[in-house]
């Protein structure tokens, strides 16, 4: 995995909206989504849900799956650069447990 991926609205707005020379306006009309929700997203002030993926997906640019991965890359690099709480193994018993075994 990137340790920086691009948020997937940077994509939309450079790799489909700017190539296909349209307005966030126009694509939100064609998506049938509010050009805020749309414009908040392209500008990654909003993560791409699974309904936006989805519309996009039956507008024919790329799959909902393949939209959702890259969210959720964005998503897992941006907490794994963030402090993190002490967290312990699951897998083991706990001490308590192991005499009795």
């Amino acid at each position: 995995m990137m340790h920086n991926p691009p948020h997937p609205g940077e994509l939309l707005g450079e790799d489909v909206i700017k190539a296909l020379g349209l307005k966030i306006a126009e694509v939100a009309r064609r998506l049938g989504v509010s050009r805020v929700s749309l414009s908040r997203v392209v500008n990654g002030h909003a993560a791409l849900s699974p309904e936006l993926a989805h519309r996009l997906e039956l507008a024919g640019v790329g799959t909902a799956r393949a939209w959702l991965a890259m969210q959720v890359n964005y998503d897992l690099a941006s907490v794994q650069q963030q402090p993190h709480p002490t967290v312990r193994a699951l897998s083991s018993q706990p001490d308590h447990q192991k005499s009795a075994v």
